[in-house]
């Protein structure tokens, strides 16, 4: 999972831990235990940059490998969210083919290849790892082949010629067609839930939410329950009524 970070000058740049690894030496007194941590930095904007550190923590590793990513941030170039042209980078054992993709595609990759590519800011791009699985050759290599991008206006000043359009700008012309346009007007607004409603203006005794029955709601079951209180009270503040007279009985 990316995560920003807060001692960069730039406020934009986000780190991703690749892979941890954790290594032990066997000495005198028993094991001693480190971890190395792979790290990806980058702005999302066409800057990435790769790290590794090694500490007795992960915290730690992570943190030198951050510092190290961020010394050795790299410019690549690319196009529309793609890149320009198809490119091959190689290290080691390891090779990583990098082709671009139609707007709507998404990257397609490992997880070591996508996070270098995301970093980057590449949103679409198809990918395909040859050869050696390792986490560092595949960064590595795909560092290489990023590296390796160039622009149109760029090939045509080595070559000396017109480059009118390529392949690539076909098909994210292509693919921006059949994109969802962005809805200029009015948000339909939701539907409101009048479950309930019906019963709670007559005042009725039904079940209520959370296991209450018989609590009055709305404005006439308030006036409902303010009734008996009413009488109550006027029953109280009336004054007794005089006791009749006792009449003597002719017997």
């Amino acid at each position: 999972m990316a995560e920003f970070l807060k001692d960069s000058a730039a406020s934009t740049l986000e780190s991703t831990t690749v892979y941890l690894w954790r290594n032990s030496k066997v000495v005198k007194g028993g094991r001693r235990f480190s971890l190395s941590a792979l790290v990806v930095v980058g702005d999302r904007q066409g800057s990435v940059g790769i790290g590794y550190g090694k500490a007795t923590g992960a915290p730690a590793a992570i943190e030198k490998a951050q510092k190290n990513a961020r010394k050795n941030l790299t410019r690549i170039t690319m196009k529309d969210g793609t890149i320009p042209h198809e490119v091959t980078g190689s290290f080691c054992a390891s090779k990583v083919k990098l082709i671009p993709a139609a707007p709507g595609s998404g990257v397609k990759a490992g997880a070591t290849v996508r996070a270098v590519l995301e970093m980057a800011g590449i949103k679409d791009c198809l990918t395909k790892s040859l050869g050696s699985s390792n986490q560092k050759n595949l960064v590595k290599a795909t560092m290489i082949g990023l590296k390796q991008l160039q622009t149109r206006q760029q090939v045509a000043e080595l070559r000396g010629v017109e480059i009118i359009s390529t392949h690539v700008d076909e098909i994210i012309d292509a693919g921006q067609r059949y994109l969802p346009k962005a809805a200029t007007g009015e948000k339909a607004k939701a539907p409101v839930n009048k479950v309930g409603q019906k019963n709670a203006s007559k005042g009725g005794r039904g079940r209520g939410r959370g296991g209450r029955s018989g609590a009055p709601r709305g404005a006439e079951g308030q006036a409902a329950a303010a009734a008996p209180e009413a009488q109550a009270s006027a029953k109280a503040e009336a004054p007794a009524a005089p006791a009749p007279e006792a009449t003597p009985s002719s017997e």
